[in-house]
């Protein structure tokens, strides 16, 4: 099963995924990333600041970024009412 690791970027900084996880590809990994994001966005929202200006990096066994994951992509904004 392929290694992945998910690093977080955003405003505070850079978290790094120093152990990685293994998922069955790439499109799972791409998957546990939203759910992470929507978590922390949740988070923030309790603040009552949401700042979609972040990204998880997902990269492969040897730390080579294959997939950018912007926080904005992990959920639907609408302003409609």
């Amino acid at each position: 099963m392929p290694k992945f690791h998910l690093h977080l970027i955003n405003a505070i900084g850079v978290v790094p995924d120093e152990e990685g996880q293994e998922f069955d590809d790439l499109s799972a990994a791409r998957e546990e990333a939203i759910l992470g994001i929507r978590s922390l966005i949740a988070e923030d929202a309790s603040t009552g600041v949401v700042d979609l200006g972040g990204r998880i990096e997902i990269a492969d066994r040897d730390q080579r970024v294959v997939m950018i994951v912007p926080f904005a992509d992990a959920v639907e904004v609408r302003l409609d009412p």
